[in-house]
């Protein structure tokens, strides 16, 4: 999958909510913090109900409100739950994501792409207000998830069959004309030269020195496939020779060069962007992870679960932490803006102290 980076996307982050008094609960509840549902609840004494914090209700006099730490503690106390926030029911937030969930489980389950019809009907929306939520939450649309999915089970097949045909049905395609109009798209390359590791295709790549090491760039027709990071340049080109093994490695040339300049050039100075084309290659999931890391603006941070439940699948922590560490785009998918809840660095595929370094630069250079 080929795709065009821009690093202009504003994702609706926030970090990791705490409410320690109930100064700062109240304060979540003028603003309508959607952060904070969940962390608490507030009933008031003068009308008998309890709310969510981001209930869209007139605000009530504080003298009047007090905050719970359950329902079930609200609901003792006498309280009713509100008919507009519905805070006995899961947030609005919540069953978004569980919708786009299902919908995502149709896509992946059916020979034929549903409909947006048949999409919105099972995430129980109507089809414009579930195309918004769908994007929304993953970052693309239900047609781009599709063949992320289907470009993916492309490429376990290839890797499993004994030849292309085998493997274009085992994916769903109903006949070979449609798979080959794709193909390259999908896979950078054409299906027999993946199949057989690279065979026959021609990868441009270049290794030289960066602020943080040895850096690799690599890119086929579709795009940049390949930036690599490390400490000797040797274990560089082995990574990518293990990656495309029967791939023509060829040497840099004046166009490539200056593609490897932008790189190098937004390692340093990353609140200058990067537009380059790139060769994208993962599971559907990974690539809706990849999607979203991509959204995190330089000098920002996001937690696995921030990712998770920006995908729609919330208790995906885990594999998210997966998809980042299958990264091969090091600083164009910035898996290094991703930190744990508690906002500690965790593992790096490139090094946690490089990571720390990334994190670092682009502090400074958004100040």
């Amino acid at each position: 999958m080929s795709a065009q980076f821009a690093m202009s996307a504003k994702p609706d982050t926030a970090p990791d909510a705490v409410f320690i008094n109930d100064d700062e609960r109240w304060d979540a509840v003028q603003r309508r913090d959607t952060h904070a549902d969940g962390l608490f609840w507030y009933g008031v004494r003068t009308t008998g109900v309890y709310c969510r914090p981001s209930c869209p209700s007139r605000h009530a006099l504080r003298k009047n409100v007090y905050f719970y730490t359950s329902q079930t503690e609200a609901e003792a106390a006498g309280l009713r739950a509100c008919k507009r926030c519905k805070p006995d029911q899961d947030s609005l937030a919540s069953q978004h994501a569980e919708a786009v969930a299902r919908a995502c489980r149709l896509i992946e389950t059916a020979e034929n792409l549903p409909s947006l019809t048949q999409l919105a009907a099972a995430a129980g929306l109507s089809r414009y207000y579930f195309h918004h939520v769908f994007k929304d939450i993953t970052g693309v649309t239900p047609r781009e998830y599709a063949a992320a999915h289907r470009a993916g089970r492309v490429r376990a097949e290839l890797q499993r069959a004994d030849n292309v045909t085998d493997a274009l049905y085992q994916a769903g395609f109903g006949s070979s004309g449609r798979f080959y109009e794709k193909s390259t798209e999908m896979l950078g390359m054409k299906p027999k030269g993946y199949q057989r590791g690279g065979e026959g295709e021609a990868i441009r790549f270049g290794v030289g020195q960066c602020t943080l090491g040895a850096i690799l760039v690599a890119a086929t027709e579709q795009g940049v496939c390949s930036i690599l990071l490390g400490d000797e340049p040797d274990e560089l080109v082995r990574d990518l020779q293990d990656r495309f093994p029967k791939a023509q490695l060829i040497g840099a040339d004046t166009r490539f060069e200056q593609w490897m300049a932008q790189v190098i050039g937004f390692v340093d100075h990353p609140a200058h962007g990067l537009a380059l084309p790139l060769d994208i290659r993962g599971t559907a999931f990974q690539e809706r992870v990849w999607q979203a890391l991509r959204a995190i603006p330089p000098g920002s941070t996001a937690s696995y679960a921030d990712i998770a439940g920006r995908i729609g699948q919330p208790r995906a922590v885990r594999a998210v932490a997966q998809a980042c560490a299958a990264n091969k785009l090091a600083v164009a998918i910035p898996c290094h803006r991703v930190v744990r809840n508690d906002g500690a660095l965790s593992g790096y595929r490139w090094g946690v102290e490089r990571k720390r370094a990334l994190l670092a630069r682009e502090a400074e250079n958004t100040e």
